[in-house]
């Protein structure tokens, strides 16, 4: 396969940007949903003109400017004046407590804010202590409440206009990304120019992105996943990136989707798993001559490809790549996707690798279960291998893998290698054709009573299958396996048509469902493997921005 970009040889942020303002100008950029387009051309004036004021209230190559934001237009526009002239930018999930927004803000020695309306409460809340200057993002003015007044005055009257640029390297950093800090404090990620661009270059290999094309961004632009696929890699290929204004409900994507007719879409498993279980395996199971036949391969396969048909439909009837990734997609929905013709392309990749080390091409077979091949220019090796199973942790090395975490050397260097390899932490198996398949994380990995390897993600993908389950947690304790399930009570509550159930009966009925689903689940699995118990757990399970639970909550 040949690479596309041989000719270019400079991988900084602001060479994309200025490459393709210069070969799309007139082309639609960013827009909300329906709303006023800004062109290449538009959006690159903009950019210069708040890189210009970063500069003159002091912000120096390596000064980090934090961004807390929703979606919108402007978000990329920060971005890019930021890291065009050597700045780092650090953006934050809006979702995050703000006390983890304010642990961020120190831990990073931000020097200033880029911050939304909507989340300038947070900001407000931290006080000054060390940011000199907070520009609101909605209007790309300061807030002079939260700014300090005489820093800007002695900048400003310092400050003299020039035309010079400021020489910056593929290796500097361009953004530090905190994780989602499942295991407590997240930690700072810092990605360089190169890291992030050779990764959007290499989507060649998966995908072939035109300028026509209209991606609908429906993920937070400060993970990484949405940030490159779903921002650089449009970018880099002149198409426009159309952003929802307000919480994208059911009924608000689905206005989104008729409007924007997108082509372009990336998802969580968790979004396409609610679409699945709440309209078409509803749908089918509603008549009892469609849920028998479901039952029978041949059937199940014809009714998948109706529903599938619909479903591109529902989500304008022009897409034609939908790319998952972030988390485990469940087999029962890929095997509907799969079936029924679905553009789906599973990836696999870490925050610390820009994300993407694997990805199926749209011009390849799709392998159930497998997250596909390594991407161009990455290498994948699998260390510590089973004998019988050929599982093991798996290695990333390439352009993509991150300059290290902030502060942190010794964290660094137990994952990443002298020569450049880097330990992700999960375990997996590359097949004879180069697929990669993933088993789970080898800190959630249980021994079984014979030190077999129990992968909780498998068995929790089994559980969710059910269609009163929203999610479930597989653990460990007291050497027992056990499973905690949080129920559909909205669906439980459908199925009893609202009857006015004493609390003593509604106990019975759920715990009768729970011990079937145990017995139901165990029959399905190997016999290390299987429940003792299940318990009800009755309030939804605290979660990461990419909709993982945080385990260590509830190991105890």
């Amino acid at each position: 396969m040949n690479y596309p970009y041989e000719n270019i040889n400079d991988y900084t942020l602001g060479s994309l940007i200025d490459r393709s303002a210069s070969m799309y100008a007139q082309r639609p950029l960013v827009s909300f949903v329906g709303g006023d387009v800004i062109t290449y051309e538009k959006f690159h004036k903009k950019m210069l003109e708040m890189s210009a004021l970063l500069k003159e209230l002091g912000i120096k190559k390596g000064d980090k400017v934090l961004l807390l934001s929703q979606n919108m237009p402007n978000w990329s526009i920060a971005y890019f004046s930021i890291v065009r002239f050597g700045a780092i930018v650090v953006p934050v999930l809006p979702d995050f407590h703000p006390s983890d927004v304010h642990h961020i803000i120190k831990h990073s020695d931000a020097k200033a804010i880029f911050v939304s309306s909507k989340h300038q409460q947070t900001i407000e809340e931290f006080g000054q202590k060390g940011i000199e200057f907070v520009i609101n993002l909605d209007s790309f003015e300061l807030v002079d409440e939260l700014s300090n007044e005489s820093y800007i005055s002695k900048f400003r009257k310092k400050f003299q206009k020039t035309s010079e640029e400021i020489d910056v390297k593929d290796d500097d950093i361009a953004c530090i990304i905190y994780t989602s800090g499942t295991t407590g404090h997240s930690k700072g990620v810092m990605l360089s120019h190169k890291n992030l661009t050779s990764n959007a270059m290499s989507s060649f290999c998966v995908l072939d992105v035109k300028p026509e094309d209209v991606c609908l961004s429906i993920l937070p632009l400060p993970h990484v996943f949405e940030g490159t696929a779903g921002m650089l890699i449009p970018i880099l290929h002149g198409s426009s990136i159309q952003y929802i204004e307000k919480t994208p409900t059911p009924s608000v994507l689905l206005k989104a989707f008729e409007i924007t007719k997108p082509t372009f879409m990336l998802s969580v498993p968790l979004i396409i798993e609610k679409i699945y279980k709440n309209k078409v395996l509803t749908k089918i199971n509603s008549s009892l001559v469609t849920k028998n036949l479901y039952k029978v391969p041949f059937f199940r396969k014809k009714l998948n490809k109706i529903a599938a048909k619909k479903l591109h439909q529902t989500f304008g009837g022009r897409l034609r790549f939908f790319g998952l990734g972030g988390a485990a997609l469940p087999k029962y929905v890929e095997q509907f996707l799969n079936e029924g013709g679905f553009p789906y392309t599973v990836g696999y990749g870490l925050t610390e690798t820009s994300p993407l080390l694997c990805g199926t091409p749209l011009n390849m077979k799709t392998k159930m279960k497998s997250t596909g091949p390594a991407m161009f220019g990455v290498e994948l090796d699998i260390r510590d291998k089973h004998e019988i199973t050929g599982e093991g942790e798996i290695f990333a090395r390439g352009p993509n893998v991150m300059l290290g975490y902030y502060k942190d050397e010794e964290k660094t260097k137990e994952v990443l290698d002298e020569d450049g390899w880097f330990h992700t932490g999960d375990l997996g198996y590359i097949d004879s054709d180069g697929y990669l398949y993933i088993s789970g994380r080898s800190k959630n990995v249980i021994l079984g009573p014979n030190g077999e390897n129990i992968y909780p993600e498998q068995i929790e993908s089994i559980i969710n299958e059910h269609e009163l389950v929203l999610d479930s947690l597989m653990l460990q304790q007291d050497s027992k396996l056990i499973a905690k399930i949080h129920l559909d009570y909205e669906k439980l509550d459908e199925i009893h048509n609202g009857k006015k159930i004493s609390s003593d009966k509604m106990l019975k009925i759920i715990n009768d469902l729970l011990e079937e689903m145990r017995k139901d689940v165990n029959s399905k699995i190997s016999s290390f493997s299987r429940m003792v118990k299940v318990e009800e757990q009755r309030e939804p399970f605290i979660k990461t921005p990419t909709k993982k639970i945080k385990r260590y909550l509830y190991q105890n």
